[in-house]
C-alpha cells in the first residue's frame, strides 16, 4: 500500500511539473506574439506591474514604458523567434532562457538582431506574470 502511496504522489508531483512547464511555455508564447503585434491589454495581462525589463543595451524599463515602447512603435518587431528555449520551474516562479532571433524596424530601417535573454515569471492569482526580463549580447 505504501509503495502505491508513493507512486501515486510521484506521478502528481511530476504531472503538476510538467503541467507548470506547459503554462509557462504558452505564455511564453502569448509574450513572442505581443512583441510582433502589440497592445495595451494583451502586454498588461502577461506582465507584472513589478516588471524589470531590461534590454542588451542596459536600458531599463518599467511595466508602463515596457508597454509604451511597444504599442508606440519605438521597439518596432517585425518578426521574431525564440531559439533554444529552457524552462526551469520551482513552485511559484519561472526561469525562462532562449536566443531571440527578430526582424526589427528602426526609423523604417529593417534591422535583424540575435541576443540572449532570460525571464522571469512569477505565478500571480493563478496566472504567469513576468517580472524581469534582461537582455544581453552573444558573444
Amino acid at each position: 500500500m505504501k509503495t502505491l502511496l508513493t507512486i501515486a504522489l510521484l506521478l502528481s508531483v511530476t504531472f503538476a511539473f510538467a503541467q507548470a512547464e506547459k503554462d509557462v511555455a504558452s505564455r511564453v508564447e502569448k509574450l513572442r506574439l505581443a512583441l510582433i503585434d502589440p497592445t495595451v491589454a494583451n502586454l498588461s495581462e502577461l506582465s507584472s506591474i513589478h516588471l524589470s525589463y531590461g534590454h542588451s543595451s542596459g536600458k531599463l524599463e518599467n511595466q508602463a514604458q515596457f508597454i509604451e515602447a511597444l504599442v508606440s512603435g519605438a521597439s518596432d518587431f517585425a518578426k521574431v523567434s525564440f531559439e533554444d528555449q529552457t524552462i526551469q520551474v520551482e513552485k511559484d516562479i519561472a526561469i525562462v532562457r532562449h536566443n531571440l532571433a527578430a526582424d526589427v524596424l528602426d526609423g523604417g530601417t529593417s534591422n535583424s538582431i540575435k541576443i540572449g535573454v532570460i525571464l522571469v515569471w512569477q505565478k500571480e492569482k493563478g496566472q504567469w506574470k513576468l517580472l524581469a526580463r534582461q537582455a544581453y549580447k552573444l558573444s
